[in-house]
């Protein structure tokens, strides 16, 4: 493989003309930016995770800022998703495996799969045999394939903090078997807090790392003899997860119908506006969830302010996420670790909150 030494400047021009492309959808565009950097000298890896990689993450920053559409934002990640696929054909980027065996999937549920492609893409770029399985692996078929293809590691991909209770039973049916699990993506935290509460055997907090760390060779611990998840997070023994998963459709039609009765604008809401709204609470409950699941006041809050900051760029105060939490915290009262979850909540949004408006009595 060739290697250019490639200044700031002339990495920072190719994202700009491939920000360019994949902002006009201009697929053919974004792939002659690409194939032309590999034909002078650029080494494949570099423009996997220095070119590619940077554009995508700014598409969603854009996205959040509500610069981009949700259709802007869908079309743009498919255009980079098939670049890399054309770059992996690209005769530059043909390297002969040599290293052994690594699975790479995303967790159940999880659809958000470039992260997972880009690692793909580096560990083959080195000298992995890798068997990519896509978004949204069940754990089973993960299991089934694992048996059978005599893979040395699971490389695991999750984007999204909901998806942790679903990793944390690919994580130990993987250890059961023998198989050490390395796992990076946002849900993991941007220190790896929740890999480590997981039982992972290792953590990446981006691809140059987990190859390298695979490379080293991450250790190996089994989960023994039909131990439970339980086991590992001793706080959920007190059911408030398992009772807040099973009620999150009653909770959801709870919190939108006591906003109706607090707000009567909304009966003039249109059906988009009333699906939207109804989505965002269901967000709210499943990260509230997922915060019980793993314990943790920073995922919750995080979220909220987050989607504050969501709003607050659509032109929706942020100021109607209080009365979703409050109503919450009333059909949660028996829960005391949801009701701090939402004590913690509200003082994090009470710091951050910008008004931008009247109160439109909804949350979007």
């Amino acid at each position: 493989m060739n290697v250019m030494t490639t200044g700031a400047h002339d990495i920072h021009t190719l994202r700009d003309q491939l920000w360019a492309a994949v902002t006009d959808r201009d697929e053919f565009g974004a792939a002659g930016v690409v194939f032309a950097a590999l034909d002078s000298g650029m080494d494949a890896e570099t423009a996997l995770l220095d070119v590619i990689a940077p554009v995508q993450r700014k598409v969603g920053t854009e996205w959040a800022a509500n610069r981009l559409t949700v259709a802007q934002e869908h079309a743009a990640s498919a255009i980079a998703e098939r670049v890399v696929a054309a770059l992996a054909h690209h005769p530059a980027t043909r390297t002969a495996p040599h290293l052994g065996r690594i699975t790479v999937a995303c967790v159940d549920q999880e659809w958000h799969s470039l992260p997972a492609r880009l690692l793909t893409e580096v560990l083959s770029l080195r000298g992995w045999h890798v068997d990519f399985l896509g978004a949204q692996v069940p754990t089973p078929h993960l299991i089934a394939h694992l048996h059978s293809s005599g893979a040395d590691a699971v490389a695991l991909s999750s984007s999204l903090p909901t998806r942790l209770p679903t990793a944390h039973a690919a994580i130990t049916a993987c250890q059961a078997i023998g198989i050490p699990v390395l796992v990076g993506g946002a849900a993991f935290g941007p220190d790896g807090r929740y890999a480590r509460l997981l039982g992972a055997n290792a953590w990446a907090p981006d691809a140059r790392s987990a190859a390298q760390q695979l490379t080293d060779g991450i250790p190996v611990h089994s989960v023994a003899g039909g131990r439970q998840q339980i086991d590992d997070l001793p706080h959920l023994t007190d059911q408030e997860y398992t009772l807040v998963t099973r009620s999150q459709g009653q909770l959801v039609k709870q919190v939108l119908t006591q906003l109706e009765e607090r707000f009567p604008a909304m009966a003039a809401y249109s059906e988009q506006q009333r699906e939207r709204t109804a989505e965002d609470i269901a967000h709210i409950v499943e990260f509230l969830a997922v915060a019980l699941y793993t314990d943790d006041d920073d995922l919750f809050t995080t979220f909220m302010t987050w989607t504050a900051g969501i709003l607050t760029a659509r032109n929706v105060p942020a100021r109607s996420l209080h009365p979703a939490l409050d109503i919450l915290a009333t059909e949660l009262k028996d829960f005391p670790r949801s009701i701090r979850l939402l004590d913690q909540a509200r003082l994090a949004l009470d710091s951050t909150l910008v008004t931008t408006g009247p109160h439109p009595g909804a949350l979007g």
